[in-house]
């Protein structure tokens, strides 16, 4: 009896479950047909552009988002890439410095050579954002003179974006030893120098040739930025070396006061690495050093003689104007290098009332580089040509 009603029961359920599915099933589709008629009694009424435009800004849509996914991810890529190229220049210049530095010039090379080989000259390379600067006190030395801080501080000021450093005895003769170690005659010729302006004439000349860029004097004050020396009709590519007037005398007695009648100021230069002007200025100091070794006596030490204008006298020949003018002079006369096919004397420069770009070297008059105007308060110069002043102080007879 049990076994008996237990199936009635489930062919009862059975029976249930089938009539619940038909009548569903039936819904279903009645509900589907339903909506399948209002959809098609609903379409005809739809302009097909309303459809079109719909399917349009929906596939715009996702384009859209596509693109700006794959703009996003081409940045990210672009900006790892550029990271890591970035990262790899940098290893490759601190390797070429290494290399630069471990380099050796030939051991038979002459002193020229030498320097050749250690810093080579392209005209064609930019001037280097460089200021130099030598003084016997630090900045945060209170016997530093007030007028030469405000000196010190506008270099800076005036020429944002340049390297400006400012050597004493100890860092110059530190920096020296690391540019030119791979030529020890250079090394001695300096620490040879008896006085400090003569080892201050020589550093400017070591660390223009070495790195380029502008030396000035701890006496001087800018009143224009370095590249408003450069006249808007000469490109800065032919140009290797700026300078000016020192000395223009037209007096009878000129020899009783300089060396030269017309002299190449040295105070402030501007140049380019590895100039030959720089390179033949070096190796006349190194060999007239040597030289007057040679001439001493036994456990004697290298000085200057005479009076205070004689010892002036000897600077200027050894490593001062003088010998800078000459060696311009000389290079301007040898057409190999200069490409210049005709005499150039003092008097090509006589009277210089404007710049006058001869070769590579930019010579600008005197006013230029030792203007007498006084500083403006208001900063604005009345003569265009007035670049620097000079306050002309013999500070190497306090040294």
């Amino acid at each position: 009896m049990a076994k008996y009603g237990s199936g009635r029961g489930i062919k009862r359920s059975w029976l249930i479950e089938l009539v619940v599915l038909v009548v569903t099933g039936g819904f279903i589709v009645f509900t589907v047909s339903q909506s399948s008629k209002e959809i098609s009694e609903v379409l005809p009424y739809i302009p097909n552009e309303k459809i079109f435009n719909f399917l349009s800004n929906e596939n715009e849509k996702n384009q859209d988002l596509l693109l700006a996914k794959i703009e996003k991810l081409n940045r990210k890529l672009f900006q790892e890439q550029q990271a890591r190229l970035d990262e790899l220049e940098k290893q490759q210049r601190l390797l070429l410095k290494e290399i630069k530095s471990l380099k050796s010039p030939p051991a038979k090379a002459s002193l020229r050579d030498k320097l050749v080989y250690l810093y080579p000259y392209d005209p064609q390379a930019k001037f280097p954002a460089y200021i130099w600067q030598t003084w016997k006190h630090g900045l945060n030395d209170e016997r530093f003179d007030e007028k030469y801080r405000q000196g010190e501080s506008q270099w800076a000021w005036k020429n944002p974006g340049f390297v400006h450093e400012l050597f004493n005895d100890d860092t110059a003769h530190t920096m020296i030893r690391h540019l030119y170690k791979q030529i020890p005659e250079v090394i001695d010729a300096f620490e040879s120098l008896p006085e400090v302006i003569l080892r201050m004439d020589f550093f400017r000349y070591l660390i223009l040739y070495a790195k380029g860029g502008v030396y000035a004097d701890i006496d001087t004050f800018p009143l224009q930025p370095i590249p408003n020396w450069t006249p808007e009709n000469v490109s800065p590519t032919d140009i290797g070396m700026i300078v000016a007037i020192d000395i223009d005398s037209s007096s009878p007695n000129w020899r009783q006061e300089s060396a030269r009648r017309l002299q190449f100021g040295q105070f402030v230069i501007q140049a380019k690495p590895g100039h030959p002007v720089l390179r033949e200025v070096i190796s006349e100091i190194v060999e007239q050093t040597q030289y007057k070794k040679t001439q001493l006596m036994e456990n004697d030490k290298l000085k200057l003689t005479g009076s205070s204008n004689q010892k002036s006298l000897q600077i200027s020949k050894w490593t001062g104007g003088a010998l800078w003018t000459d060696v311009i002079l000389k290079y301007l006369n040898d057409y190999i290098q200069s490409s210049i096919y005709q005499t150039i004397t003092w008097q090509d420069f006589h009277d210089l009332e404007i710049p006058k770009l001869v070769s590579d070297i930019l010579v600008l008059p005197i006013k230029s580089f030792a203007s007498e105007l006084e500083i403006p308060k208001d900063g604005k110069i009345q003569d265009p040509l007035a670049f620097v002043k000079h306050y002309s102080a013999k500070i190497w007879k306090t040294t």
